[in-house]
């Protein structure tokens, strides 16, 4: 009984220098309670209860032994039981602050205390609240958390800019067959519709009355010996027949054979595929009526419907890869030539012109195709993984380690994001470390932090 009460003495004397008295905590309710570190370092040299607790667990303690209202005693509390049901050994050379909810509401106490399921407030020391907005976690919570880090490092960004498309011909590859004077058609070649011609190869027969005329006059402006300028007029005649669009072949068929053929062979004028066959055999053909369209496919046009959103990212010359729905798996390579200076009202897009080769003819007009635009740079930038931004629309942060479980929050300003990676382009130097992974639970350790401070202030204000 002795030991006891010398145990109790002890205990009091602690009670009164802390501020007279000890007083029960319970739920919200807070009082001037004795940590029980004192009591700890009272008990551990008699071997003696340090305090007495609740049978259910409830934040009451008292320092002497005590029965709950239904006649239930207390539960002795020694030091050795104390130290391992303790969360963790608390510090001799810092100082609590305060100690805060472990479930982060806005609830913090001057002494230890445990919530309403039992769980320990968790201890705030001096220094793990600075004014510069850095988080400190222990080593224990960064590795239950999975918090990981990577140093900011250049790396050459691959940013793509996906768009729909589709294929057509190029307006200058396309090449139209009408006559210039009134003409008779007097046969048409084996050619329909999607034939492959090549230049030269004979269309059509066609007679033309102008056409014979001016051939007769040419051949015999350059048979005859006795016409004085025979030159300077055989240039003229030649050149009637050119402006008929006879076909050079012709004309230098005539020269050769120096007579006027009745009919005319008219032949392709390029290398290509036939668009639109008009002409019909014994058909009468006015001036400007279209016979023949041929369009030369080896080259072909991609128009692209970008994104208004993307056009400030786009320049001629940039590398592009079209893939056609119709061949799953191939890719045709280009680049840019034309940004339309135009926005549809409507869909709110660009169109942009890509020149595609054509080898094999595989591209069709009016294919649908779906582009990759590479808008990146090919110099490296300092980048960071795209987890490591916690972007809220105004602001964009990473979390930078400090060492010792120390982050702090960086503002940064972004450039091009591809390939996982996101350019950094103010805000960080290169080797920063920079927290990758579970930094969404350190952004909300800081906003507890930072919610708790402001909930302290408002407190000690009178």
């Amino acid at each position: 009984m002795r030991t006891v009460s010398t145990v109790i003495a002890a205990a009091a004397a602690l009670i009164a220098a802390a501020g007279g008295g000890f007083i029960m905590v319970h739920g919200q309710h807070r009082g001037a309670e004795v940590p029980r570190l004192a009591l700890v370092t009272a008990a551990r040299a008699n071997d003696a209860p340090i305090y007495y607790q609740d049978p259910d667990g409830k934040s009451l303690y008292s320092p002497t032994p005590k029965k709950t209202p239904d006649g239930r005693d207390y539960i002795a509390v020694y030091a050795e039981t104390e130290e391992a049901s303790a969360p963790k050994a608390v510090p001799t050379d810092r100082k609590i602050k305060y100690y805060r909810n472990p479930m982060g509401l806005p609830d913090t106490s001057r002494v230890p205390k445990k919530d309403s399921m039992g769980m320990d407030y968790i201890p705030v020391y001096e220094g793990e609240d600075r004014d510069d907005g850095s988080v400190k976690l222990s080593a224990g919570k960064i590795q239950r958390t999975g918090v990981k880090s990577e140093p900011a490092a250049p790396r050459v960004i691959r940013t793509l800019i996906r768009a729909p498309g589709t294929i057509q011909l190029d307006e200058r590859r396309i090449s139209v067959i009408s006559m210039r004077a009134e003409s008779w058609v007097q046969k048409v070649a084996n050619v329909t519709t999607g034939s492959k011609v090549s230049k030269g190869q004979p269309l059509m027969e066609i007679y033309s009355p102008s056409v014979a005329s001016a051939a007769a006059e040419y051949i015999a402006t350059i048979t005859s010996k006795g016409t004085s300028g025979v030159a300077a007029y055989g240039r003229g005649s030649r050149q009637r027949l050119m402006n008929l669009d006879v076909p050079d072949a012709a004309i230098a068929a005539m020269e050769k054979s120096g007579t006027v053929p009745i009919t005319i062979d008219w032949s392709a004028p390029r290398d290509g595929v036939v668009l639109e066959r008009n002409a019909i055999e014994g058909m009468r053909a006015q001036p400007g009526d279209v016979l023949f369209r041929v369009a030369d496919t080896s080259v072909v046009w991609a128009m692209i419907d970008v994104a208004e959103r993307n056009l400030g990212a786009l320049a001629v010359g940039q590398p592009v890869t079209v893939r056609a729905r119709g061949f799953p798996g191939r890719e045709f390579t280009g680049t840019v030539s034309v940004v339309y200076p135009q926005v549809n009202r409507e869909t709110r897009t660009a169109r942009v012109r890509i020149e595609l080769t054509n080898p094999d003819l595989a591209l069709l007009p009016d294919m649908y195709v779906d582009a990759d635009i590479d808008i990146g740079s090919p110099r490296p930038v300092l980048a960071v993984p795209e987890s490591a931004v916690l972007d809220t629309g105004s602001r964009q942060a990473v979390f930078v380690e400090r060492g010792q479980g120390r982050f702090e929050p960086r503002d940064v300003k972004l450039g091009h994001r591809g390939d996982g990676h996101v350019e950094i382009r103010e805000g960080l130097v290169e080797g920063d470390p920079v927290v990758v992974s579970a930094n969404f639970l350190i952004d909300a350790e800081s906003n507890l932090k930072a919610a708790l401070k402001g909930f302290s202030e408002a407190g000690a204000q009178p």
